[in-house]
C-alpha cells in the first residue's frame, strides 16, 4: 500500500487534463520573472482603465433622468468593459506567450 495521501477531485481532474495537454502536444512553460512583472504590470493598468470606466459611467447616470437614457449608458458601459477586460486579456497571454 502507497504512503500518499487519497489525492482531491482537483487533483485528478488537473492531472488530466495535463495529460491531455500532453497528448495534444501542448507544453507546460514556466512563467519568468520578466513576465510574472509584466503580467502584474498589465494588470494594474488595465485595472485603472476599468476604475476609470466605471467613474465615467457613474457620472453620466448622474446626469440622466430618462430610463431608456440609463439603460444606453449601462450597455455602453458593459461593451467599454468587455472591450477593456478582453484587451487585457490578450496582452497577458501575449507576454506569457513572449519570452
Amino acid at each position: 500500500m502507497s504512503d500518499e495521501a487519497p489525492k482531491s477531485a482537483y487533483e485528478l481532474a488537473m492531472e488530466r487534463l495535463r495529460s491531455k495537454d500532453r497528448e495534444a502536444g501542448v507544453e507546460e512553460r514556466p512563467v519568468t520573472d520578466e513576465q510574472k512583472a509584466r503580467i502584474a504590470e498589465l494588470r494594474r493598468v488595465y485595472e485603472a482603465k476599468l476604475a476609470e470606466a466605471e467613474i465615467m459611467k457613474r457620472q453620466k447616470l448622474s446626469r440622466v433622468r430618462d430610463l431608456a437614457e440609463q439603460e444606453l449608458v449601462e450597455e455602453e458601459y458593459q461593451r467599454d468593459r468587455e472591450r477593456i477586460t478582453g484587451e487585457r486579456d490578450r496582452k497577458i497571454d501575449d507576454a506569457r506567450k513572449a519570452g
